[in-house]
């Protein structure tokens, strides 16, 4: 048993993998997790869909209400980490609290990134989307006479749209970029997704950025005036590395972390969006900021933690969103081989580099497509599998016999 026990600063996936895994191990240490919003575990992709009405408070719980109690967790919500002492081995909180620890998980996720812009202060009704509280706020300033004016055509700015569509006169979307989710797409399958969006009624103004807000204007750098009453910044996100920079810890993109989820400092193990990990297809560390990877990460930080070393080594970059039902699924990279095929309202595009699937995009028709991201998290050789039937629709009967016996051996 652990007499400090452990501390988890923040309260979403990553701190739930944690939790379960240490649980699996150490029934008796105490767990504390501090947490800067008042709420229970929540998964954050649903607060579009809070908006949209397709769930609610209650079904966007990650976790049963029993949670804490079952695991005999101590949640302190609604208090800040304010510092970490890595040689005291201590947490000091923004009330005065200070928390002992035997091992440490710092889970802190991303903020969203606020552009200067010239005028932003005197935008009245201005708002992100990235927590539940910022979805209520934004929801509680809309009405149907609304102009919506997002910022940022990626991933969280069009979340927003569909979330609040229905419930707005009008939405424009704003981005520096020349197509929407421009980390996410390519060309072609982003012009297909747009080209659904507008249908929605969405405005596209692209290659473009506010230069200065006037009033309940902005002014593009193109020339081009949008009217609007409510602002949506959503330009991306930065790690929260602080706690771990002001402690002595390496930072990079994110928090630096080796493949047990440990950091440069002794006891301390960072994951989820704030922290780096290593890509398995392109073999760099980087931040994949996805709800699968905060969760493993939390969870193999968690078993190292409670005294059996877990190695998280199977990362990927992937995708899984929809718009107004249209499912666009993504994973690994775009390098190599480009193999394309398009047609009836379906977009598929496979990368072949090195004789291995290295990603792919798929738009409209995603059935079977935990095949495709099987052969590129597992590495397959395409000579192992029937590649040119997979390309048209794939089969588990497409792999190898030996393949397939592994598959089906493997723990899951």
């Amino acid at each position: 048993m652990k007499k400090q026990g452990y501390v988890i600063i923040g309260n979403s996936t990553a701190a739930a993998g944690c939790i379960g895994a240490i649980r699996k191990l150490d029934m008796q240490s105490p767990i504390t997790v501090v947490s800067k919003e008042p709420h229970h575990i929540y998964s954050r992709p649903l607060i579009s869909y809070l908006l949209l009405g397709k769930t609610d408070r209650e079904r966007m719980l990650y976790r049963p209400r029993d949670f804490y109690e079952k695991n005999r967790v101590t949640l302190l919500s609604g208090i800040a980490a304010q510092s970490i002492d890595p040689q005291a081995q201590r947490v000091a909180l923004a009330d005065g609290t200070i928390l002992p620890y035997d091992e440490l998980l710092v889970a802190t996720g991303s903020s969203p990134f606020l552009p200067p812009t010239e005028g932003i202060e005197q935008v009245k009704k201005h708002f992100t989307f990235m927590t539940l509280d910022d979805a209520l706020a934004l929801q509680a300033a809309l009405s149907a006479d609304s102009r919506v004016l997002i910022i940022g055509a990626g991933l969280i700015g069009l979340k927003c749209a569909e979330g609040i569509r229905h419930l707005v006169r009008s939405i424009d979307v704003v981005d520096m970029a020349g197509r929407i989710l421009p980390s996410i797409l390519d060309e072609d399958g982003a012009k297909i997704v747009q080209t659904h969006l507008e249908q929605q009624g969405i405005r596209f103004h692209l290659a473009a950025k506010v230069a200065q807000y006037q009033g309940q204007q902005a002014l593009l750098d193109n020339g081009e005036t949008i009217p609007f009453d409510v602002v949506v910044t959503a330009v991306g996100v930065r790690p929260n590395v602080q706690l771990v920079q002001d402690a002595g810890g390496e930072i990079r993109r994110g928090i630096a972390t080796d493949a047990f989820c440990r950091t440069s400092l002794p006891h301390v193990y960072a994951a989820g969006d704030c922290a780096e990990s290593r890509d398995i297809v392109s073999g760099q560390e980087r931040v994949l900021a996805l709800l699968p990877n905060a969760y493993m990460q939390g969870e193999c930080a968690g078993y190292t933690m409670a005294g059996k070393p877990t190695p998280y080594d199977s990362a990927i970059a992937m995708n899984a969103i929809g718009f107004f039902g249209l499912h666009v699924l993504s994973a690994g990279n775009y390098e190599g081989e480009a193999l394309t095929t398009q047609g009836n309202g379906r977009y598929k595009k496979l990368f072949v580099k090195d004789g291995m699937l290295n990603g792919y995009i798929l738009i409209g028709n995603v059935d079977r497509a935990g095949i495709y991201t099987a052969l590129v998290r597992n590495r397959t050789p395409l000579a192992e599998v029937d590649f040119q039937k997979m390309q048209i629709s794939p089969q588990m009967i497409d792999f190898s016999q030996t393949v397939r016996k592994a598959a089906l051996a493997a723990p899951h």
